[in-house]
């Protein structure tokens, strides 16, 4: 009988059945090589870290533009006028309240080179006495006869009508102020000077109650004649106490028992009577 050996395997060339066990067997994993990696490898990255990266630039540009207006601003000088110091340069609530206003005329800084005359100006406008009768100066005037008084030695009173000479008719109106102010209203007049030929007509019409044509005060433009509702009650005794005090009487001839006719509307200025009119003491 014939004998079969089994011939051992060449230890250089694998076998059928090595190839055929090799090929069934797993895949290893390719060895690792310094081959670059492909574009599309590279976007296939990880991706927290392109968010790191992303991050980063954010967080520069914001210091960057919170560090430019930092450094351009420029520096603080002594002259800065913070709120603090605003605040104590201002009065305080009781200062002013209880503080008054010492000029009408702005700052001295504000002022030009004339400010002296504007202010001198000013200080003349508040010395000035407010007229009592605008257009009104005052003054006796000049001498002239009974009943031809020049116009310019007499001024109208606050009716717009009735006339007197000027230093009594200044006297008047003051007398008059006191009375508006006690009653309310002005003192009310009837007469006030005549002219001779006034006087002429006054004789003629109330005979011994009326002094002879160029005797009379109302001439010398020294008397006025006051509403008869004005010489009765209260108003009577307010004028009695107070008219002397501005010169204006009710004179003695003309009272009860006086030696003339009983007149209480007549009222004259008494020191310009005895100076330049009709006196009778």
């Amino acid at each position: 009988m014939a004998q079969h050996r089994v011939q051992p395997a060449a230890t250089g060339n694998p076998t059928r059945r090595q190839l055929r066990e090799a090929g069934n067997a797993p895949t290893a994993a390719p060895a690792a090589t310094d081959a670059p990696v492909a574009p599309a490898d590279r976007r296939r990255g990880n991706p927290l870290a392109r968010w790191g990266t992303r991050a980063g630039v954010l967080v520069t540009l914001a210091a960057v533009t919170v560090a430019i207006p930092l450094s351009q601003r420029p520096a603080a000088s002594d002259e800065t006028f913070t709120d603090a110091q605003a605040d104590a340069t201002l009065p305080s609530t009781v200062e002013a309240l209880t503080s008054s206003a010492s000029s009408v005329l702005p700052p001295a800084s504000l002022l030009s080179s004339d400010a002296t005359a504007v202010r001198a100006q000013v200080d003349v406008s508040r010395s000035e006495v407010r007229e009592i009768l605008p257009g009104c100066d005052g003054e006796a005037g000049t001498a002239s006869a009974n009943g031809q008084l020049p116009q310019g030695d007499l001024c109208y009173l606050w009716d717009g009508k009735t006339e007197i000479r000027a230093d009594a008719a200044e006297a008047l109106a003051e007398l008059n102020a006191m009375w508006v102010t006690r009653f309310g209203t002005d003192l009310c007049l009837s007469s006030g000077y005549r002219t001779l030929a006034e006087q002429r007509a006054v004789k003629a019409q109330k005979g011994g109650l009326a002094a002879p044509a160029g005797r009379s005060n109302h001439g010398w433009g020294l008397a006025v004649d006051l509403c008869s509702s004005q010489t009765t009650g209260a108003q009577w005794e307010w004028l009695n106490e107070n008219a002397p005090v501005f010169g204006w009487e009710n004179p003695a001839w003309a009272r009860p028992g006086g030696s003339g006719p009983y007149e209480r509307w007549h009222w004259e200025f008494t020191k310009g009577v005895m100076a330049d009119g009709e006196y009778y003491g």
